[in-house]
């Protein structure tokens, strides 16, 4: 029992983790806090499903044209609707409001080709399941906790080794002082937020074969993802992916030895404790501060 709980807590802990590393991506680059990142899951799920069930194409040319398109949607979004809005020096809640905006057009448009209807995504991986030290798992499930492991080392080693991860950290700290040392810093948040919206695609085509494919997928897990993003210490990536594990293990634990009926209550509640008692998160990232 306890291996069980511990495995499929660590592999909801993982796809949590996923979600949380875009949300982190966005601040720790940009400084902005978007709230459409969960449904742009939706939006790689459906897009994934598109090309790999409509179309018949190959998994991997899927996946490469599903991330395409979700880079190319956060850069659309970044330019056309957060850059507009900073232009305005409106307030950082108007920023907010926007992305929560954008966040149901993404869960709305879908409903005019596939309807309201949960579609079954085609398995991915020709092996439909995997065991792990006992337990048994869809493969999609394990690859998504690979996959957000690897994607968490890999961020942190392009955000701090790299001189165009060091230029975005920048362009988010001091705009005008690293447009001065020559630094694009439109460029640098483009790219910031269409990598952090490839992310959450990549995790829509493996959330596809484990959940199907709904209007509001990432928005029931995205809450999850930006919870997870708050307690690890929002702007980490180890802590994206410690505070995705945590609220993931909470949710498993407090199902297989209590009730599925407050696994969610729970969860929420250690998210509000977070913010009472270390609301800077677990690798203590500082909060976003209107100036």
């Amino acid at each position: 029992m306890f291996s069980y709980l511990l495995v499929n807590g660590m592999i909801i802990g993982g796809i949590y983790g996923l979600i949380a590393l875009g949300y982190s991506l966005i601040y720790r680059a940009s400084g902005l806090m978007s709230f459409v990142q969960g449904d742009i899951i939706t939006f790689g799920a459906y897009m994934g499903l598109t090309f790999y069930k409509v179309l018949g194409l190959s998994i991997y040319a899927s996946l490469f044209l599903t991330f395409a398109c979700a880079f190319a949607l956060g850069i659309v979004l970044e330019k056309g609707v957060i850059r507009v809005l900073l232009n305005k020096n409106v307030m950082p809640i108007y920023i907010v409001l926007a992305t929560i905006a954008i966040s149901f057009i993404i869960q709305n448009a879908p409903q005019a080709y596939y309807g309201t209807v949960t579609q079954r995504f085609p398995q991915v991986f020709s092996k439909s399941s995997i065991t792990v030290f006992g337990v048994t798992n869809q493969t999609e499930a394990y690859a998504c906790f690979v996959v957000s492991v690897v994607l968490m080392f890999a961020l942190h080693i392009f955000m701090t080794k790299t001189k165009f991860g060091t230029a975005m950290r920048a362009a988010a700290m001091d705009p005008l002082a690293a447009e001065a040392c020559g630094i694009n810093t439109s460029l640098s948040t483009g790219v910031t937020w269409g990598l952090s919206a490839g992310i959450a695609s990549v995790a829509g085509m493996l959330l596809g074969p484990m959940y199907g494919v709904y209007t509001m997928l990432g928005a029931t897990l995205g809450r999850k993802g930006f919870a997870g993003a708050v307690i690890g210490g929002y702007g980490n990536m180890y802590g994206a992916m410690l505070g995705g594990m945590i609220l993931g293990l909470v949710e498993t634990f407090t199902a297989g030895y209590w009730s599925g009926t407050y696994k969610n209550f729970i969860a929420y509640a250690i998210l509000l404790l977070f913010l009472f008692i270390k609301p800077t998160g677990i690798f203590n990232e500082q909060a976003i501060q209107d100036v």
